[in-house]
């Protein structure tokens, strides 16, 4: 079984983007977003994933990849997929890490949020001065949350 350790982070400001390349472009569809078995199809350019995930800890989840035709993925988006989203990925190294940061469009602008895998749960890392609250614990910023309750959906 392979295991995503993840935790992630809100920003404390936009000073990242200094460190930032050029972003890709990143289309899900979800055909599952429960808690226990996420099933994504994700399309990165003319390259497409299907993605299962199971529940192990707010930290930790079973994951299990697959490179599909793009042609597959844009069919299973279209016709399968009631949840969708599109954000920007940046990836900034920092200390040995990689830090991902994914901005938002459409219903769930202007949000951004930092994802950070890790080698395993306790793992120490450095944080950049732009990190900011934690938010691994809440599901409601996790990627599959977001495609079905739009972040400018929530109440502030």
């Amino acid at each position: 079984m392979t295991v995503e350790i993840e935790r992630r982070f809100l920003l404390k400001n936009d000073s990242w983007r200094a460190k930032a390349g050029a972003p890709q472009t990143l289309r899900q569809g979800y055909l599952s977003v429960e808690k226990e078995c996420t099933i994504r199809v994700r399309i990165i350019g003319n390259r497409a994933w299907l993605t299962l995930k199971g529940y192990i800890s707010d930290v930790s989840r079973s994951e299990f990849e697959y490179e599909i035709p793009l042609a597959h993925a844009e069919t299973m988006m279209a016709t399968m997929c009631p949840f969708k989203l599109e954000k920007h990925r940046y990836e900034i190294e920092h200390e040995g890490f990689v830090f991902e940061i994914d901005e938002y469009f459409g219903d769930n602008a202007p949000l951004v949020v930092v994802e950070l895998e890790l080698p395993d749960e306790n793992a120490p890392f450095a944080k950049p001065d732009w990190l900011g609250e934690e938010i691994t614990s809440n599901g409601c910023y996790t990627n599959a949350y977001l495609s079905k309750h739009p972040y400018s959906k929530w109440e502030k």
